[in-house]
């Protein structure tokens, strides 16, 4: 079964990442090697599946555990070289950092958010202590930079208006 287009770059990327981390001696040298190993890397079946264990919920491949490394190696047809295997697993390497990246920015932005949602339960609970008592609510909110305005809140509704940011605005009821 020929390789998928996703299968023979990774294939591709993993060979031109094991020459890469090859020590050059000579540029002829190091031509040849590059040529074999290319040469290699279409005649190897391994792909990107062989050496995960599919992916997760977020679509993260899995890393595959290997017991013997022998047993791994002569898995494929023919048997993949020690720089081929190098190759994928550094472009796997470098995958696995870009999702670790994107969750640290995620997780950041995140944490970013927890004082203004912490500010805004702050704020509904006085709605809802002012709501049972039966009070209304005169408030001063920002209109502009500089400019604020007073404005009475009409507690007994029992709904607030929390804006989320990005244009979305969620309506709850206490």
């Amino acid at each position: 079964m020929p390789p998928s287009e996703e299968e023979a770059k990774a294939t591709a990327a993993a060979a031109g990442a094991a020459a890469a981390a090859a020590p050059s001696s000579g540029s002829d040298e190091d031509a040849e090697k590059l040529k074999a190993l290319a040469e290699e890397a279409e005649n190897t079946s391994l792909s990107l599946e062989d050496i995960t264990d599919g992916k997760t919920d977020r679509g993260i491949p899995q890393a595959k555990f290997i017991d013997d490394i022998g047993k791994f190696v002569e898995s494929f047809s023919p048997p993949a070289s020690a720089e081929l295997l190098i190759g994928a697993y550094s472009d796997l390497f470098s995958k696995f950092k870009a999702y670790e990246q994107s969750l640290s920015q995620k997780r950041l932005t995140y944490q970013q958010k927890i004082p203004e949602i912490e500010k805004s339960l702050t704020l509904v609970k006085h709605l809802k202590a002012k709501q049972e008592e039966g009070e209304t609510v005169v408030t001063r909110y920002n209109l502009a930079d500089t400019v604020y305005t007073k404005a009475e809140l009409d507690v007994d509704s029992g709904i607030v208006n929390l804006w989320l940011g990005a244009n979305v605005m969620i309506e709850y009821t206490y």
